[in-house]
Formats: structure tokens, C-alpha cells, sequence
């Protein structure tokens, strides 16, 4: 990906990670197009996403916060591992300089040997583009729930894929691909369709407005990411502290909310994410 800003992307699939290269110039006018572009990246990636700068240039220091913007955003969804490359010594002074999230490291192998393993189940499922899929997904989320030992959520579960899925059906020509990802103490519920439009929740919901709007209710954090292969995903995450059949019993860090350079003023979580389904 070439940008009108001079700016590139370029991702390299390897089997630990997936490394998006950046080159060009991190200013004003890119900063959107790098932080969105990682965002696509992370989407598709299935184990970690690293962010190679070795030939990144920075017209403004304080935009360097835009990698702790992206791995906040990752930790969200997809709940990837995210670090950054460079042996830059001004790169690495700028970063410490921002106290910037994501750990930084000189090159790609150091990094994908210091990442964190989180244990994690996943499952796929691609449904019909049918008045029955929504049925079929609800099938596959109680088979799933009952494989992994998972009951405390299963009637939200139940509830979002249904939703989620009925959502792409009426709105895109697309065959959904339903999935589900278990962390410790959170449930994910994503359906990727290939209409690359954003989703966007009513604030007056009609008829089919209703359901997005109960999985906003419903999920602890949701939203819509565009995918790097075209389309997007629309997810929602299912936490508790009771849920945690694949993992360990220590209490998971809080987290707290970065502010986007380019947008002024604290968000709140609501705020965070905008987007539903169309």
C-alpha cells in the first residue's frame, strides 16, 4: 500500500507474526493512514503483529504516540501480541520519550522470541448467504461453548452471532465467516463479511437497527475493523472473571484509554467504538 502521503505499507506473513514495513514519513497528513493500516493488518493476522520502522521518518515527535494508539486497539480485537522493530537510536529515544505501550525491539526474530504466548482457542465457521444462517450459527456457538467448557456466556454468544450474522445477510451479498476466540476470562464473537463499508450504529434504531444495538448493550467492547484483504469484521467482547477454562487465575491488568493525536480530547469507551454493522 502506497499512500497519497508518500507513505508505505507493505505486510510479510511469517509463521510467528505478521510484519507490517513501514517507509516514508510519519506527519500529520499520514498519521491516519499508518494507524488504520496497521489496524487492517492486525485483522487478518492469526498470531502477532509486529511494526517494522527502520525506515520510517517522524516529522513531529509527538506523533509516535500513534503506536500506542495501535497496540490499545489490538489489545481490543483482535487481542494480538503487537511490538515494534527499529535499531534507530533516535526512533527508540522517541519512543521511550512518548512512553509508548508496545515493547520495541532491534529486529523481527528478537521480537517474535520476547512475545507474549497467550493460551487461546479458536474456531471458524463460514455460514451460507441464507434466511438459515443464523441458525447455523447459533448451532456452532452451543457446539463450541459446550467443547470449550464455557457456559457462563453462551446465551450472549448466542445473541451477538445471531445478530452479527443476520446483520451481513441483510446488508451484504456476502458469505458471513463467523469466529470465535477464547482468551483467558474473554469470549470473542467476530463475522467478517467482504463489504468494506463501516458499520455504523443508529442513534434511532428502526426495524433492523435494533439488534446492533443490543450487542452494544450486551458485549463489554465492540466495534468494526476494516480488513487488509478487503471487507470488514464486526466484533464483540465477552468478559468476566469467572471465565477462564484456558488459563491462569491472575487478575487481568486494567486498561486505560490513550488519546489519538490526531483527535482532541479523552475518549470514552463508548466513544471508542462508533461503528456497528450497516
Amino acid at each position: 500500500m502506497t499512500t497519497e502521503n508518500g507513505l508505505q505499507l507493505v505486510p510479510h506473513y511469517r509463521a510467528e507474526s505478521t510484519v507490517a514495513t513501514l517507509t516514508g514519513a510519519l506527519s500529520q497528513d499520514s498519521y491516519r493512514e499508518l494507524r488504520d493500516g496497521v489496524l487492517k493488518v492486525a485483522t487478518d493476522a492469526p498470531e502477532s503483529v509486529i511494526a517494522d520502522i527502520q525506515g520510517l521518518e517522524v516529522d513531529d515527535d509527538s506523533l509516535m504516540s500513534v503506536f500506542t494508539t495501535i497496540a490499545v486497539r489490538i489489545g481490543d480485537w483482535p487481542g494480538l501480541p503487537f511490538a515494534v522493530v527499529t535499531d534507530r537510536p533516535d526512533h527508540v529515544a522517541l519512543l521511550a520519550t512518548r512512553g509508548a505501550d508496545p515493547p520495541v525491539h532491534a529486529d523481527v526474530p528478537t521480537a517474535e522470541r520476547a512475545r507474549d504466548r497467550p493460551t487461546r482457542r479458536r474456531a471458524l465457521q463460514l455460514l451460507a448467504s441464507s434466511p438459515h444462517a443464523s441458525a447455523a450459527a447459533r448451532a456452532f456457538v452451543g457446539r463450541t461453548c459446550a467443547q470449550w467448557d464455557v457456559r457462563e456466556h453462551v446465551d450472549d454468544a448466542l445473541l451477538i452471532a445471531t445478530e452479527l450474522v443476520e446483520n451481513a445477510i441483510r446488508h451484504t451479498k456476502s458469505y458471513p465467516r463467523l469466529r470465535l476466540e477464547l482468551r483467558p476470562r474473554t469470549f470473542t464473537v467476530s463475522v467478517a463479511d467482504d463489504d468494506p463499508r463501516r458499520a455504523i450504529l443508529l442513534e434511532r434504531p428502526k426495524e433492523h437497527g435494533v439488534g446492533l444495538r443490543l450487542v452494544a448493550q450486551t458485549a463489554h467492547r465492540w466495534g468494526c475493523n476494516q480488513s487488509w484483504a478487503g471487507g470488514k469484521v464486526v466484533w464483540a467482547v465477552l468478559t468476566s472473571n469467572r471465565l477462564h477454562p484456558i488459563g491462569g487465575e491472575g487478575a487481568a491488568a486494567p486498561r486505560h484509554e490513550v488519546p489519538d493525536a490526531r483527535e482532541p480530547g479523552p475518549k470514552s469507551r463508548p466513544a471508542q467504538n462508533p461503528e456497528s454493522a450497516p
